[in-house]
């Protein structure tokens, strides 16, 4: 119980001031979360929440996304009647739920029944909401847009105003995006998105509508982002990390990620999955990072790298605000997140404005945040928001709320005069008394319960109210405390909602301004990502690539593998050339682990790299119009698909670059056809590669790693400019084999299968009967047991048969031994003659 009080005691002398003491007991607390805790779990259960129309060849698509409040919407844009452009969106965003009208067409309706199908969907299937198609009518759904609570809509606009001002955001002309809008809205507004406990009156927060698109966008699927590493989760080794589970491993993105905010390693991750061919795009990116690769500009990347470490997440604390949730520490960190984004304006303002992006934060970073900046560090009492776990506000801010504190500060000794008047004029026989305040109550007159007042009646004191007991402590009403009550009030609480009230008023100040915080938080986390970029580019030694709109397909000068040459201790680089008509279709042989696969691996990482605007490992790249990157190397085996090794190798990986494949395609291939049989996988993969030369110059870029010699000694191929035979450089000494790791034009001779088994530490004898199997084989001669194990095998089986004839009981008159000769002895004659 939260009280304030003054307790003067009687002494044998009477009353007097050595017997009078004042106490200030604040109310209790419960301790508030500290400024580490300001980007919480409600991050780690963000969801998305997607809306889609497919008419007439058409789609109109949006998602809120509740990590930030924001509405996403892409403008009207074909589809293809197999919706590949929505399962793209799908597959990017992996939405909790898919909302769609009732009223659908065949190909949608096919399409959401094989979606809703897919159990082993990772991370969780979607769940399917169909709604009444009244529910994406036009004009109902433009009524939804205009009629919202949107707090960066200033509250001063007019309906009109209002309106110019959404139009300038929303594409009202994209009639199948207004409906999914309107659709969107409505679903929202029934399920109340994170607003379930809220009051009724309280909607879904919004904090902003942006547009996203996915044009000029590579397609990679996600057993190529597997397989060349370029996200890795592995179980995270903390027990406190139980709920997540995961952590990045040894990938590209690990080793590239060095963003110090949260939202910069989530745009990070957003340019992984959407590589793009937009060339003004990456090389605006590019040549950020090279000024930040320059000698003179390393303290300026450091400086800036600081300051983005106080760049929090704005749209979390917006939300609250919204929803009037705000916490102690929202405001000291939207604080430091101002005045840093602030330093970041004034950093950028002295380099060179021709960079694109320098440009924007000088001009975007407005005054406005400066306002914000002033506003909370004039008002907000930091340390007294701390130390009481609310809002409260410096002094000199509003001069009423100066003077009930003063008033609340200055009661301690006050109260301790009036319980001294109020001792002398009760019973004798009670020691001392306290005159308290407890708030929500008022002033109470407290004395201790004397051992006599054994029964409710003997609480009773003349010219006293009883009000309760607690403590043994029997509290009531005087009339000097009805008159404190008249004259003081609710000193407490009345504080209380006044800086309330005035944190309202700054919220709303805030909310008006959060246009350009949200503008903040896009520019500091693209600068983010960019000095992450260019901090692994110093480090690695990556060079800057050049695109070439012209050349269809890649150069590679000395190119690296980004991860293998951190865990090498040497890495031997390799040139790659694939551009223009001749020797699209590389076949690559040599011995197991002469560097086939880490070939492969090294151009797909090297291309993707380059197409989300990263400096590369290698001396000179020149990347032309990639389209997308298709591989075929590692088996995804899982038991819910239901599909053996082999299906899922023609399904889901050689399929899907037979089918989509184009001139402009990157297509990785590494032992195709060895999960079946021999002859079988050697005829597929003769097959797979003649339909692509069949196409000519249309031809993707095939690199195919194999095993397959006969592939090349039977002239499975045919013979012409569009097919070129690389290998991997090797020289035996003796019985040793040494591996250069380098590629050259030629064909393997052999697969040196003995020296990997010798390395993998099998026995001589079973590496002897292999390589002698072998050498059989290629010379079209029988195979024939082995002498030694053939005769251990005799013996074997004689021992067997004579312990079966000692146990026979030849006295036995039921014994047929006519029977024991035939079934016993002629079928173990031929095992053992």
């Amino acid at each position: 119980m939260a009280a304030v009080g003054a307790t003067p005691a009687r002494t044998p002398q009477g009353p007097g001031p050595g017997g009078a003491s004042a106490g200030f007991l604040s109310p209790a607390l419960v301790p508030g979360p500290g400024e580490a805790d300001e980007e919480d779990d409600e991050e780690q259960l963000a969801e998305i929440h997607l809306c889609v129309l497919w008419n007439s060849g058409y789609l109109g698509i949006a998602y809120y996304d509740t990590s930030d409040s924001t509405i996403y919407f892409m403008p009207d844009a074909p589809d293809h009647e197999s919706l590949k452009l929505l399962q793209r969106v799908l597959d990017e965003i992996s939405p909790r739920s898919v909302v769609t009208s009732a009223k659908q067409d065949e190909n949608m309706t096919r399409f959401l029944g094989k979606l809703a199908s897919q159990e082993h969907r990772e991370p969780k299937r979607p769940e399917i909401i169909f709604l009444p198609s009244v529910d994406f009518g036009l004009e109902i759904s433009k009524q939804r847009l205009l009629s919202g609570n949107y707090s960066f809509i200033p509250d001063s606009m007019t309906t009109t105003e209002k309106i110019l001002f959404l139009s300038s955001i929303i594409p009202f002309d994209c009639l199948l995006t207004v409906r999914a809008l309107g659709g969107l809205l409505k679903f929202l507004g029934r399920r109340r998105i994170g607003v379930e406990l809220e009051d009724y009156n309280v909607s879904v927060p919004i904090l902003g509508f942006k547009k996203f698109v996915l044009t000029h966008l590579v397609s990679i699927d996600q057993d190529t982002y597997s397989v060349l590493q370029i996200f890795k989760s592995e179980s995270h080794p903390s027990v406190y990390k139980v709920a997540s589970g995961l952590k990045e491993g040894l990938s590209l993105f690990g080793i590239l990620n060095r963003c110090r905010c949260k939202w910069g390693e989530k745009l990070l991750r957003l340019w992984f999955t959407r590589p793009t061919q937009d060339l003004g795009e990456l090389n605006s990116r590019l040549d950020v990072i090279q000024f930040f690769l320059l000698p003179q500009n390393l303290d300026m990347a450091q400086m800036l790298h600081r300051l983005l470490g106080h760049i929090k997440n704005v749209p979390l604390i917006l939300k609250r605000m919204k929803l009037s949730h705000t916490k102690v520490s929202d405001w000291h960190v939207l604080y430091k997140t101002v005045y840093s984004a602030l330093g970041l304006r004034d950093a950028c303002r002295s380099l060179p404005q021709s960079i694109q992006l320098f440009r924007d934060i000088s001009q975007e970073f407005s005054d406005d945040l400066h306002h914000i900046a002033s506003l909370i560090g004039k008002v907000v009492d930091f340390e007294g928001s701390l130390a009481e776990n609310r809002f409260t506000v410096l002094p000199n801010i509003d001069p009423e709320i100066d003077e009930k504190k003063r008033r609340l500060m200055g009661l301690p000794g006050f109260l301790t005069e009036v319980a001294r008047k109020e001792l002398e004029n009760l019973d004798s026989r009670i020691p001392s008394c306290s005159v308290i305040y407890i708030p929500l109550i008022g002033f109470l007159l407290s004395i201790p319960r004397l051992p006599s007042m054994l029964e409710a009646s003997d609480f009773e004191i003349e010219g006293l109210d009883f009000m309760f007991l607690s403590e043994e402590k029997l509290h009531y009403r005087s009339a000097r405390t009805k008159e404190l009550d008249a004259l003081l009030g609710d000193l407490h609480c009345d504080i209380r909602d006044q800086e309330t009230l005035l944190m309202y008023q700054l919220q709303c100040q805030v909310l008006a301004r959060a246009a350009v915080l949200t503008r903040v938080l896009d520019l500091a986390s693209r600068l983010d990502v960019l000095l992450s970029l260019a901090s692994a580019a110093q480090d690695y030694g990556y060079s800057r690539p050049c695109y070439s709109p012209r050349l269809l397909g890649v150069r590679i000068q000395n190119g690296r593998h980004p991860l293998m040459e951190l865990c090498a201790r040497t890495f031997v680089p390799n040139s790659t050339e694939c551009g223009g008509d001749k020797g699209r279709v590389k076949v690559i042989t040599g011995p197991n682990s002469s560097g086939k696969s880490i070939y492969l691996k090294q151009v797909g990482l090297i291309t993707f790299m380059a197409l989300v605007g990263s400096f590369v490992p290698a001396e000179e790249a020149e990347i032309g119009a990639v389209d997308a990157i298709f591989t075929r190397i590692h088996s995804c085996e899982s038991i819910s698909l239901g599909l053996s090794t082999f299906m899922i190798d023609l399904n889901q990986q050689v399929a899907k670059a037979v089918n989509n494949a184009t001139e402009r395609s990157l297509v990785l291939i590494d032992e195709f056809g060895k999960g079946t049989n021999t002859v079988d996988g050697l005829a597929l993969l003769a097959a797979v590669l003649r339909h692509w030369l069949a196409l000519g110059p249309t031809c993707p870029h095939i690199f195919v790693a194999t095993n397959f010699l006969s592939l090349v000694q039977l002239q499975l191929l045919p013979q012409g400019p569009l097919v070129q035979y690389l290998t991997m450089e090797t020289c035996e000494d003796g019985n040793d084999l040494v591996f250069f790791y380098q590629v050259c034009e030629g064909v393997a001779t052999a697969s040196h299968a003995s020296h990997t088994a010798a390395q993998a530490g099998l026995p001589d004898k079973l590496i002897a009967r292999g390589k002698e199997v072998s050498d059989l084989i290629c010379s079209g001669k029988s195979i024939k047991p082995v002498k030694e194990l053939l005769k251990e095998k005799q013996m074997e089986n004689c021992h067997i048969l004579v312990d079966k004839f000692l146990k026979l009981d030849l006295e036995d008159p039921n014994l047929d031994l006519d029977i024991f000769m035939s079934r016993e002895v002629l079928p173990a004659a031929t095992t053992i003659l």
